[in-house]
């Protein structure tokens, strides 16, 4: 083999080698910028160690591959009795744009570790790739699916309690006041016989009257406008059809909100005027302000305290006195 030829099979074979290390970098990324561990035919229903809790991860409840349209489990390794436990489902922020169901671990972990529950983190269609109303007829169809599945895994299918931040504030109150409502029930998964009412809700400063929140919030590129696939003043019946506020009856769930007074992306106002129209229609709802709290979930033992007491009312029947006396928000460490 003469000069020329060694000099080709050489270059051919430096770009095999690259292109094979090039594949390899980037086997672990999709074109939607999920991992393997996010996709159901990579891992499906794979289970991760943990010494307190057993994890199940994506676990798909709407009958599709969509990896958004998945649950992540978490079970207690050790419960307190062998009574069927009650579920809490977390459902993340993001602007209804970002976000992922991997966020509800910080939350949802602390409340299974006491063996007492059973806990869920729902994932849901984001606005680049579906508007409104798939976010709430993904999360319904979570519910439905967390019901028809319930004894498997040792849970209690008529104790279901919903917690969400932002964005997901919103859909836990769109899931609490919109129960019945079947233009929002969607017709995802092969669980219709089951409902996607739930028994309480914890709301962290989500919107809840999409055609009040005002100011750049009407931009065309909002957060809002991206959901109702156009800008909200030019789409208000969309608007309004997309606000918890729109739903309250007497026969919603007990609520408890929980909102910073000096939050500047929600403001304040939306749990103020949330909670006074569940309460004028007789419904048990509790507004916590967290004293110049900004946009966050502040993480202070009052504030876990009167979480843990609003549990225990809902789904042990007890009658705790939970104090809606603003929580000082915590000062940043330096």
């Amino acid at each position: 083999m003469n000069s020329p030829q060694l000099r080709n099979v050489f270059i051919l074979f430096i770009t095999c080698i690259s292109q094979l290390v090039f594949a390899d970098a980037n086997l672990g990324q999709s074109a939607d910028g999920l991992t393997n561990r996010d996709q159901p035919n990579v891992r499906p229903s794979s289970q991760r160690k943990n010494r307190s809790l057993k994890i199940i991860e994506n676990v798909p409840y709407a009958d599709t591959d969509n990896p958004r349209q998945q649950i992540d489990l978490f079970l207690p390794r050790q419960q307190l009795d062998d009574k069927p436990l009650p579920i809490v489902a977390f459902i993340h922020g993001g602007g209804w744009r970002k976000g992922s169901r991997r966020s509800g671990l910080n939350f949802i972990g602390p409340i299974v570790q006491t063996g007492k529950y059973i806990g869920a983190s729902i994932g849901y269609r984001l606005t680049d790739e579906a508007i409104w109303p798939a976010q709430i007829h993904d999360c319904k169809a979570a519910i439905r699916w967390l019901r028809a599945h319930a004894e498997k895994y040792g849970a209690d299918s008529k104790k279901i309690i919903v917690a969400g931040t932002s964005a997901g504030g919103h859909l836990v109150a769109m899931l609490g006041t919109s129960g019945g409502v079947s233009s929002l029930e969607g017709d995802l998964g092969n669980w219709s016989n089951k409902s996607s009412r739930v028994d309480g809700v914890i709301n962290f400063f989500g919107p809840s009257n999409l055609t009040a929140m005002g100011g750049w919030h009407n931009n065309p590129d909002s957060p809002e406008s991206l959901l109702l696939g156009g800008p909200v003043q030019e789409n208000k019946d969309i608007a309004k059809a997309a606000s918890p506020i729109t739903y309250v009856t007497k026969d919603d769930p007990p609520f408890l909100t929980i909102h910073g007074t000096n939050d500047a992306l929600v403001p304040f106002e939306q749990s103020v005027e949330l909670t006074d129209s569940l309460q004028k229609a007789e419904v048990l709802a509790r507004l916590i302000p967290i004293q110049d709290g900004g946009h966050g979930r502040p993480h202070v033992s009052e504030l876990d305290k009167r979480i843990r007491l609003f549990l225990e009312n809902q789904f042990d029947g007890r009658h705790h006195e939970i104090s809606t006396e603003s929580i000082p928000s915590p000062k940043p460490s330096r």
